[in-house]
């Protein structure tokens, strides 16, 4: 699992959103995006993270960010997380992994003694020129907003 890094350019890619409509990483050219990714949707943790951004949401804008939420979780599943919570932003459905696999945020996982691979809870934070500015590994679900907007 090759973490990507600050200065690192953001690897494209072109999936399907909540709504079945593709959403790429040029869509967002010339804007900041907060580009978060979570193990699945409605769980205790995503449902947190997630809210903790929806929350913060005016705060992102005025400061010129875009957020994307990305698991690998059916447009279903992101569908019905998103319209439970009324995220104002798109949860992709990526499913055959492309994304994840693309930012290296997939891999072995322990979880009570248990090991299986799933997905890293990480966040990229991507300038407007499409190149790695932060990478927020250690989530605080509750504090998530106050860790990217610091």
């Amino acid at each position: 699992m090759t973490q990507l890094k600050p200065g690192d350019q953001a690897p494209n890619f072109k999936v399907k959103n909540q709504d079945g409509e593709y959403v790429s990483l040029s869509d967002y050219k010339g804007k900041k995006l907060v580009l978060f990714f979570y193990p699945k949707a409605s769980t205790p943790g995503c449902t947190a993270e997630a809210c903790n951004l929806s929350d913060n949401y005016e705060a992102f804008k005025s400061k010129g960010y875009d957020i994307l939420g990305v698991s690998a979780d059916s447009e279903k599943r992101q569908s019905n997380f998103r319209n439970k919570y009324n995220f104002p932003y798109p949860l992709l459905a990526d499913e055959d992994k492309e994304v994840i696999n693309a930012y290296g945020v997939w891999g072995p996982k322990k979880f009570m003694g248990k090991e299986y691979d799933g997905i890293h809870r990480t966040t990229f934070i991507i300038d407007e020129n499409g190149m790695i500015e932060d990478v927020i590994s250690k989530v605080k679900t509750k504090e998530h907003s106050d860790q990217i907007l610091k």
